[in-house]
């Protein structure tokens, strides 16, 4: 299994969060809290997997939080916000 860094954004308390991955341009999620941008993500990935696939292409693979913290575009990033790993594909509730 995978997993994707997430980097999340909270705008302020009465404002909605963000949320992205570095390693899919494009690919955003967010929700009206913490918890909800979280839950939310799986989602997101799986939609821009299938929009991927239906363009004859593959998820690119993840880097490393190492990695993503030595590209000067994210590294600013991974320091100012909340960072999260998220699982793919995501884990069934069989799993």
């Amino acid at each position: 299994m995978a997993q994707y860094v997430a980097i999340i954004e909270g705008a302020g308390p009465d404002e909605a969060v963000g949320l992205w991955f570095p390693d899919l341009p494009g690919c955003i999620s967010g929700g009206d809290d913490f918890d909800e941008a979280l839950e939310n993500a799986p989602e997101a990935l799986a939609l821009y997997a299938q929009e991927l696939i239906a363009d004859g292409r593959q998820l690119p693979p993840p880097r490393t939080l190492d990695q993503l913290k030595a590209d000067p575009d994210v590294a600013d990033d991974l320091r100012n916000h909340t960072v999260a790993l998220i699982d793919w594909p995501p884990l069934t509730e069989a799993e």
